[in-house]
């Protein structure tokens, strides 16, 4: 009888280390070129997204003002994207404000104006200033033919895996993002852990202030603080891509005086046609 139970101890004590062994194992840190293989293999085979040269997205808009003040227009959305070139558009209505329209090529910018009076947006000044939003092919993730991780080996950026973050709720893998060049922008990537897709990004900068009335004043100034974020979702199969059907777009701008304002573009894309001919005047820059 004791025999028995000092082989079943041993039997026991040898699953104990094998389900040990199967833990550390299951354990083992993701890696940045892990994250990045998972990741584009999420989008499509190698051999589909090289060929894949050129990209339309078309499809409904909703602009809304979240705080520091009300109301909301609905509109029309468009981006084409050919290489790491693309136009991005959105459209609407309304006679103070008419959206938003972003054009990079070649290294080179235009970011229309977006109101009557001949003037950009916040949300627009911040994507002029920050060059690395359109020219690291950040904008848009995978909806654009340029997005930044599709040949990072050419860019060059610094990529540092952060581990598993809560955001709203859900783990997901975070990833830094630094230009080869310098950049005051802090750049996070976010990937579901399970599909490994791209579902957000965000940029954050900081402004430092401390030009006040007198020395009083300027010692309770706050810096400038700029948050820009991208949200992807209801993925679909497009010619043997996953791609994203609803791109929201939050712009959070908070003033050294206190005061805070949240706008949004709520984006459906309806149609999405991969390889389609495209007129180089889309991407003309002025």
């Amino acid at each position: 009888m004791p025999c028995i139970s000092h082989r079943a101890s041993i039997a026991a004590l040898a699953l104990l280390c094998i389900a040990s062994i199967c833990m550390f194992a299951g354990d083992t840190p993701l890696t940045v070129e892990d994250l990045v293989r998972n990741h584009l293999d999420a989008i499509g085979t190698a051999q589909v997204r090289s060929a894949t040269q050129s990209r339309a997205v078309q499809g409904t808009a909703v602009y809304r003002i979240l705080v520091g003040g009300s109301g909301s227009v609905e509109g029309k959305t468009g981006m084409v994207s050919e290489g790491r070139k693309l136009r991005f558009m959105a459209k609407f209505p309304r006679g103070d404000y008419r959206g938003e329209q972003f054009i990079f090529n070649e290294g080179r910018f235009e970011i229309a104006f977006a109101n009557v009076d001949q003037t950009r947006s916040p949300f627009g000044d911040f994507v002029r200033t920050q060059t690395a939003i359109l020219g690291e092919g950040l904008f848009g993730g995978v909806l654009s033919t340029g997005w930044a991780l599709l040949d990072a080996g050419e860019r060059k950026p610094r990529l540092t895996y952060e581990g598993l973050k809560k955001v709203d709720g859900q783990n997901l893998h975070q990833l830094r993002y630094e230009p080869r060049k310098s950049s005051d922008l802090e750049i996070r990537l976010y990937f579901d852990p399970e599909t490994f897709r791209h579902v957000r990004t965000v940029y954050l900068l900081s402004i430092g202030s401390n030009v006040g009335a007198d020395i009083t004043q300027s010692a309770k100034q706050r810096p400038e603080r700029l948050r820009l974020e991208e949200k992807f979702s209801a993925f679909k199969d497009v010619d043997g891509l996953r791609l994203p059907t609803r791109w929201n777009i939050q712009f959070t701008r908070e003033t050294p005086t206190g005061s805070t304002t949240v706008t949004e573009w709520d984006l459906s894309e309806d149609q999405i046609n991969n390889n389609i001919g495209l007129d180089p005047k889309n991407f003309a820059v002025r």
